[in-house]
């Protein structure tokens, strides 16, 4: 794949490109803030991009500005926000125009060198991926009175999955129970979501989004 790395760490940013070189992956530029993203993405359009969350000069959300302006001149630009801490705000602006192919991962998943190297090959083919701990904090802090209160334990188990960006198969895998019977949930899912149907993948999207709402 084609890659941009963004990072304003010249330890991680470096770090990073190097482990993608020996993946045989191609990076076409590394940057270390915002604007350069932003010029680099436009004039590369990479396959996937790779960009921390806090940049020069305020060090607050300048790299997640900078991706999102990115996708609204390129639709659907794939990107995976990588941050030190779990801001599902973040998680839930980046998601906001529906088009998937994003992801949101805590930097200590980057030494979990298959996991991370598997976030990026999906979140470039299309998935939204979120990192589990950002999944743990919803869970944690959602209400029960809100339209995520009408799903099922196992509903909720999935559409979790369905947020760290596992397909049916995946989640067939993690869960022990048949296709027929997740394919069964997900539309479950969707039909309480009030999702009608449309494309699987911006219908997995839009339930994700919801679940962040909520």
């Amino acid at each position: 794949m084609r890659i941009v790395v963004a990072d304003d760490s010249v330890l991680l940013r470096e770090g990073l490109v190097r482990l993608l070189i020996e993946d045989g992956h191609q990076v076409v530029d590394a940057v270390g803030d915002g604007p350069a993203l932003l010029d680099a993405v436009l004039a590369h359009r990479p396959d996937v991009s790779i960009v921390d969350v806090r940049m020069p000069p305020t060090h607050t959300d300048e790299g997640l500005r900078a991706a999102i302006a990115a996708r609204s001149r390129l639709p659907g630009a794939p990107v995976l926000m990588l941050s030190q801490y779990v801001e599902a705000s973040y998680a839930g602006e980046l998601l906001a125009d529906g088009s998937g192919a994003v992801g949101y991962l805590l930097k200590d998943r980057v030494a979990r060198i298959e996991e991370f190297l598997d976030a990026l090959y999906r979140v470039a083919h299309g998935a939204t991926v979120l990192d589990p701990q950002v999944i743990a904090q919803l869970l944690a802090g959602q209400r029960r009175d809100n339209v995520l209160g009408t799903l099922t334990v196992r509903e909720r188990q999935i559409l979790a999955l369905m947020a760290e960006g596992h397909s049916n198969a995946a989640i067939v895998r993690r869960i022990v129970v048949s296709f027929s019977a997740v394919e069964k949930h997900i539309g479950n899912i969707f039909a309480k979501l009030g999702l009608p149907p449309d494309d699987a993948q911006h219908r997995r999207v839009l339930a994700v989004l919801t679940y962040l709402r909520g």
